[in-house]
């Protein structure tokens, strides 16, 4: 089958599922074909492969056209020094020369970052960003929700950093009361502000266990649910005025489960604002336009 140039090829690789869409390189709003299929990450890391490459040939017999490049967005990170994945909670990946190994059994050249970075970089091309500030110049994107990860662009351009690292907020220390992080560390933003984090907090000063979602909608009339929203709150601010203070970036997008909760956007952007080396935070945080679509495009543009 030919190779098409005109065409970008994502694949947003998950612990469940693999996602793939084809847009066209001109309009990069239109969707040519978007399909997923399930992982199967328990078959093991070569099943992974070759489930990547099942979903490649389904997606090229739909669109009449084989990928000449290929962007994939990754749990985990690509060392630039071992060009091993590393960080990975799917951790059949970690240790594993994954891109040349995914490159070998496509024939063709792998773009990857994390799916972090993806989030990032399709919110600044395609969504929320275009609204707030389409001149913007320096987008973080995080994502809050199992896990706390963090994507950084430039001038349209993912960041990786020198050890492919850049943006991992999440492994910051934040505050000793977060306890052991599974990277090692103790009081981690991950262990302090993350969904399972929220969900500990609240059992530890309630003694009982209730879902995130739950403890969002109980904030009127329990004094443990409100308690559990101001620690997220006032972490969040001070974890973000870091951020901030570094990077001054034009926009800041929240992704994830727990930044959808809306405390974030009034008392969290206060606190964030005691903490920011600034007469005032003059930061956007915002809520992201794409939703679940956000990493396999950004898988996308990353050959654009």
């Amino acid at each position: 089958m030919a190779k098409d140039n005109n065409k970008l090829w994502g694949i947003d690789l998950g612990g469940t599922k693999i996602e793939g869409v084809v847009i066209d390189s001109v309009n990069i709003s239109e969707v040519l074909c978007r399909t997923r299929i399930a992982t199967e990450a328990s078959k093991g890391y070569k099943h992974i492969l070759n489930r990547i490459k099942e979903l490649i040939d389904l997606m090229s017999a739909e669109v009449k056209s084989s990928p000449s490049i290929l962007g994939i967005g990754t749990p985990g990170n690509l060392d630039p020094q071992t060009r091993l994945l590393k960080n990975s909670n799917s951790t059949s990946l970690n240790g594993q020369p994954f891109k040349q190994d995914l490159e070998d059994v496509l024939g063709i050249e792998v773009k990857m970052a994390n799916d972090a970075n993806c989030f990032a970089l399709a919110e600044t091309k395609l969504g929320v960003v275009q609204d707030v500030n389409p001149d913007a110049e320096v987008v973080f994107g995080v994502i809050m929700g199992t896990g706390v990860g963090g994507g950084i662009v430039v001038n349209g351009k993912v960041i990786n950093g020198h050890q492919g690292i850049a943006g991992e907020w999440g492994h910051n220390f934040l505050d000793a009361t977060g306890g052991k992080c599974y990277c090692g560390k103790t009081g981690c933003v991950e262990t302090v502000i993350s969904g399972p984090a929220l969900e500990r907090y609240y059992e530890q000063i309630s003694g009982t266990h209730v879902k995130l979602k739950d403890i969002v909608t109980r904030r009127d009339g329990d004094k443990h649910a409100v308690a559990t929203q101001e620690r997220l709150a006032h972490f969040f601010g001070l974890g973000i005025s870091n951020i901030i203070n570094i990077l001054d970036p034009d926009v800041i997008v929240l992704g994830g489960g727990v930044g959808n909760i809306g405390i974030l956007y009034t008392e969290g952007v206060k606190e964030a604002e005691k903490y920011t080396f600034n007469t005032g935070l003059k930061t956007p945080i915002v809520k992201p336009k794409l939703g679940d679509s956000a990493g396999v495009f950004g898988a996308a543009l990353l050959v654009g």
